[in-house]
């Protein structure tokens, strides 16, 4: 164990901006930050609670908050500490009370593409999945209804599209058109070991990480178990490689502990992916959402 802080853990990524590891808790409403970069504090306070979020090229991080998209400015080293607000970008599906923002992730061209969950008991599957952008604005994948989108990934070339449900015991992968934003030749990639799948990574080797039953399981590039590995002292929520060369690999408890693969786990793995950082540098096209 590295590090425990907050109240539970999700969405775990590396900030190569900032050379850091973030994740946000959504029980808390903190980010945290490990290493905290210098003078500033390992955990900012925020107004409202978020499960997802991603780097942006100008430094501030887009947060899924709920039901919203927002855009959080990082306080200045030394800064006075306060409670961050997010600039509301938009409203995903508003006319549906029980849906919220559950997964997503930068695509390899700076896009972000995320899903949606069924908060009801019913758990029927009506989230649906996106893409986000600056220069388009809000695009719905066509992609199958879901329970609750998890797992979203992306191969080395960002040409394919993996993704899972909760309701579901398979993983799926699809061909993914960024610069079009669309999906097809949907097809079954994996079985899950175990269900409620979380998060999803790729390496530079095209081999799939998923955090499914609190475990986590690495997958080949064509769907074959490679090994499974659980944390002793709590479920496993997320994963990210990080570091200068991106050959760390840490996992992030559902507690809020971060953890580090011992050296007979870490060693001969492939490095991992940088996330492609969001694009934020245009004006957002709000209210555009095209089916």
């Amino acid at each position: 164990m590295l590090i425990r802080v907050g109240q539970a853990g999700c969405a775990l990524r590396w900030d190569a901006v900032h050379q850091c590891w973030r994740w946000p808790d959504p029980v808390g409403s903190q980010i945290y930050a490990w290493p905290a970069p210098p003078a500033m504090p390992s955990g900012l306070r925020m107004l409202e609670s978020a499960r997802v979020m991603a780097s942006c090229r100008s430094g501030r991080l887009l947060m899924g908050l709920g039901k919203r998209l927002g855009m959080v400015e990082l306080p200045e080293p030394g800064q006075p500490g306060r409670a961050l607000q997010a600039q509301v970008l938009l409203t995903i599906d508003a006319a549906e009370p029980r849906t919220v923002i559950s997964d997503g992730c930068a695509d390899r061209d700076g896009n972000f593409v995320f899903g949606t969950a069924n908060t009801a008991r019913d758990q029927r599957p009506i989230g649906s999945f996106y893409q986000y952008s600056q220069r388009y604005g809000l695009r719905r994948l066509a992609l199958p209804a879901v329970a609750a989108a998890a797992g979203i990934a992306f191969s080395p070339d960002g040409r394919t599209l993996y993704f899972a449900d909760s309701a579901r015991g398979v993983i799926q992968c699809c061909h993914y058109d960024a610069e079009l934003g669309k999906a097809g030749g949907l097809k079954t990639f994996a079985q899950l070991l175990a269900p409620g799948p979380g998060t999803a990574i790729v390496d530079s080797a095209g081999a799939l990480w998923s955090v499914q039953g609190g475990a986590l399981v690495q997958y080949s590039r064509h769907g074959e178990v490679l090994r499974r590995i659980a944390l002793a002292r709590e479920p496993a929520a997320s994963v990210a490689f990080g570091g200068a060369a991106l050959d760390q690999l840490l996992v992030l408890g559902g507690q809020g502990g971060l953890y580090g693969l011992p050296p007979d786990l870490a060693g001969g793995l492939a490095p991992g992916l940088a996330d492609t950082l969001f694009d934020d540098s245009g004006s957002a096209s709000r209210g555009n959402l095209q089916a």
